[in-house]
């Protein structure tokens, strides 16, 4: 019998895609369940998916004072209740055709398939070029720390067993950089198992309709989640691009000021 897989979508104010892409998806894979996890949007993606009447699209909308773009993802995984997920954006920049080859491998045996980029520099020079560094410093941290990766580290597109990584996301949620956005990232970080790992390569669209999120927030929190030379390089971008870094990380501040800088003196 086949496993049930759901597509899990994080949105925020995406009223201008969000019924495009649910029905996109239903007519082309209609066994699939779709879940959006919505970040408290305020346009009316939830009045729009619920009128849908759809039993196999739902939209979840979490709490306000929980939002983050990685935990509407890793809370979807654990609450899809389904054999597999698939995470995707709901801009339409992950081709839906390759929702099918992600299923096959999941099916096949695999772990984690994850959606692997060839013309990265479709997103401009920029972006590309520091997708590319993060890339490589991610892969390269990973293996320092003794840890699995794979080919896209920055891919937003991925499927997985629901088995395997629902327990790792709940025994690591505190740890989890939830605000983030490199979810994959963060979960070949905290697995300590073997896992089955395999790609399907496809090209990177571009955004047809709405607006993207990506700030220099953004960028302070892709530093932040690579261990403590990524929150030392987190810091020095902070400040060089005027973010306040202890408004994104207050815990780090009341540590900073419950910490003394010297050790006391025994004598």
């Amino acid at each position: 019998m086949a496993g049930a897989c759901t597509i899990v979508i994080p949105t925020y104010d995406e009223e201008k895609n969000i019924v495009r892409m649910a029905k996109a998806i239903r007519e082309a894979y209609p066994d699939f369940n779709v879940l959006f996890m919505d970040d408290n949007s305020k346009d009316a993606s939830r009045e729009l998916i619920e009128a849908l009447g759809d039993p196999k699209v739902k939209i979840f909308v979490r709490d306000p004072d929980e939002r983050g773009l990685a935990a509407s993802v890793m809370q979807g995984i654990c609450i899809c209740g389904t054999d597999y997920f698939i995470n995707m954006d709901c801009d339409f920049q992950h081709p839906l055709s390759t929702l099918g080859p992600i299923y096959e491998k999941l099916e096949a045996g695999d772990d984690l398939v994850v959606g692997t980029r060839t013309n990265r520099m479709i997103m401009g020079l920029r972006r590309g070029l520091g997708s590319w560094v993060f890339n490589f410093w991610y892969a390269l941290e990973l293996k320092i720390h003794g840890k699995q990766t794979t080919t896209d580290l920055m891919s937003g597109l991925f499927g997985g067993r629901t088995d395997v990584f629902k327990p790792i996301i709940e025994d690591n949620w505190d740890d989890m950089e939830l605000t983030g956005w490199k979810v994959l990232a963060d979960l070949l970080k905290h697995s300590d198992r073997k896992l089955k790992i395999s790609k399907v390569n496809y090209l990177f669209e571009e955004r047809e309709e709405g607006d993207s999120h990506l700030d220099d927030r953004v960028v302070v929190k892709t530093f932040h989640q690579m261990w403590g030379f990524g929150k030392l390089m987190a810091r020095f971008y902070s400040r060089i691009k005027g973010v306040d870094y202890y408004a994104i990380y207050p815990a780090e501040r009341r540590r900073r000021l419950t910490c003394p800088r010297r050790a006391p003196s025994s004598s």
